[in-house]
């Protein structure tokens, strides 16, 4: 794994706008070319209409017209290394490899490596619908 990915991740966090949860989290994707990008989570007072931090991560890759994932950093102040959401999860599928790493950290330094397949076993993804029926 890359370290930049964690250093991006950790430093995206500090962005996060948590004012109701006071959980901030940041998330690193890195793109087929080679390109970091990242996302924060953004809390709304209508709830849950807040963004996590992998979507925005992935928002910012898909901008900038990658449309490919080929690791994953995910942040947060907790004792435990936090899985990304049922959401997220299938959004990352969307834009990655059941192979694809993904490592979920704490602030503190511990991690947790696994890949997006162990994430979401039998992930309903887009590659999985080119059967060439129209």
């Amino acid at each position: 794994m890359g370290s930049d990915l964690r250093d991006k991740a950790l430093a995206v966090r500090l962005r996060a706008y948590a004012p109701y949860s006071h959980f901030k989290v940041g998330a690193a994707v890195r793109g087929e070319s080679g390109t970091v990008y990242v996302g924060c989570n953004v809390e709304n007072a209508a709830y849950p209409e807040g963004t996590c931090a992998e979507a925005g991560a992935i928002a910012a890759m898909v901008a900038a017209g990658e449309t490919r994932l080929i690791e994953a950093y995910v942040v947060a102040e907790s004792g435990e290394p936090v899985s990304p959401c049922g959401g997220c999860r299938q959004k990352l599928a969307e834009f990655g490899w059941g192979d694809v790493p993904v490592t979920m950290a704490t602030v503190a330094g511990k991690e947790k490596h696994t890949t997006l397949a162990e994430l979401l076993p039998g992930a309903f993804a887009s590659h999985a619908m080119t059967s060439g029926e129209t």
